[in-house]
């Protein structure tokens, strides 16, 4: 049974044995449905109890990797890069022997980076409310990598407490080298540690100021309320009003707001007003005052809703992240992919296809299974698990077929050049 302190070891081999669906994570990491080397070289490292960490594993097949995970009975288990040699075999090889060649292209999102906005929970709660930070970061990576670098297969994944991994498995993502994915999340990175974000907004981020725009209202100004003096005063509230003065482009607006601030307490919503109150008052008919006071209002919808994203987990081919499908180790939450667009329940009452606070748990699935009388080793397909795995699944399917289908036009363009030759 799931603990305080997490999911219990017979918990965890329950899990393996029946669950986890390793046919799909088999055919993802395989890129088809029969073994390639993109699976054989590939690292899996492993969390296990005692603080112990494994790393540099790598197996010859779907049935060998999933006896293994079975008898080591891990935490959780990690996915790595692609080698030029079989992980396994390192001991044996000189040091410089082992070298990365590819891995999906990843992000990482978590709550906490969002605490000194988040009023609803801080540091390792969560609740429908702060996962809205989620849904509109996600939003906005997902859009940007279709949209201007072409990746299609993208694989979305809660992290199992506060956060979402996003996996690219495109083969260019995967063949990016080092200083292509810093490139790229450079793109992203654009909150930095300034104020003022260099203007004029490059389309990008026009196009993701009106993402933020559309959930500013609902998710700022009523639900999160993190300038309210009125009734959430906190030192915390009051760093947040001094941020915002900060983000006013003239001294004299500054210190108009501060002074009614200080004198009536009011709601995030009532601030925001007023700043276009005080501005009209005090500018009059300045145009160029009037528009420096709307970028900066761009600016903190920017600032306050973009995502934040931890930066390391992209830059780097050998980074290991946690694989779909995990079991968090103290939540007892299933990582679940998850669609950043669209629900994949046949009935969700949220306006949003994901919801952590209900999202399959360990106990609940096993509970699903026990009811239903499931003990095969595919005992996801009677419980809440079910519109996960056949989503991965699907995205699985898609992805190696493309592979193929790529693989098969080279080997045609190869055939076309040799029957050129004289």
């Amino acid at each position: 049974m799931t603990t305080p302190s997490g999911p219990s070891d017979a918990d965890m081999e329950d899990y393996y044995r029946r669950f986890l669906p390793f046919r799909y994570l088999f055919q993802w990491l395989s890129h088809s449905p029969k073994v390639t080397t993109d699976f054989t070289k590939r690292e899996i490292a492993y969390e296990l109890r005692g603080d112990i960490y494994q790393r540099y594993q790598s197996y010859g097949s779907e049935k060998e990797f999933k006896q293994a995970v079975e008898k080591s009975n891990p935490l959780r288990f990690e996915i790595g890069a692609i080698y030029n040699v079989f992980p396994k075999d390192r001991k044996v090889l000189p040091k410089s022997a082992l070298k990365p060649v590819a891995k999906e292209l990843n992000f990482d999102i978590d709550l906490t980076d969002y605490d000194p906005i988040r009023t609803c929970c801080q540091d390792k709660a969560i609740c429908r409310k702060c996962w809205k930070f989620i849904k509109v970061a996600s939003n906005i990576i997902d859009t940007a990598l279709r949209d201007d670098f072409g990746f299609k297969h993208i694989l979305w994944v809660f992290s199992g407490r506060r956060g979402a991994h996003c996996w690219v498995s495109d083969a260019r993502a995967r063949n990016l080298d080092d200083l292509s994915r810093q490139a790229l999340i450079a793109y992203f990175d654009v909150l930095g540690g300034e104020k003022r974000i260099k203007k004029p907004y490059h389309p990008a981020l026009e196009r993701a100021f009106e993402i933020c725009k559309l959930e500013f209202d609902e998710i700022i100004l009523h639900e999160q309320d993190p300038w309210n003096t009125k009734t959430k005063a906190t030192p915390h509230i009051d760093a947040n009003v001094e941020e915002l003065l900060e983000f006013m482009p003239e001294k004299e607006l500054r210190d108009a707001l501060k002074a009614k601030w200080d004198k009536t307490p009011s709601s995030s919503l009532d601030k925001w007003k007023d700043i276009n109150k005080v501005a009209a008052e005090l500018f009059g008919k300045n145009k160029f005052k009037l528009t420096s006071v709307i970028d900066a209002k761009k600016d903190i919808i920017i600032r306050y809703l973009y995502p934040r994203l931890d930066v390391n987990v992209s830059r780097q081919l050998n980074h290991l992240l946690k694989s779909p499908f995990c079991i968090h180790p103290a939540t007892g939450n299933v990582c679940v992919p998850f669609d950043p667009f669209h629900s994949l329940l046949d009935e969700d009452p949220t306006d949003y296809g994901f919801d952590p606070v209900t999202s399959p748990k360990l106990a609940e699935i096993q509970q699903e299974a026990e009811n239903n009388k499931s003990s095969s080793s595919d005992a996801w397909d009677a419980t809440s698990l079910k519109p996960y795995v056949a989503y991965f699944g699907k995205f699985v399917t898609n992805l190696y077929k493309e592979e193929l289908h790529d693989r098969k036009r080279s080997a045609d363009d190869d055939a076309g050049e040799d029957d050129l030759m004289f």
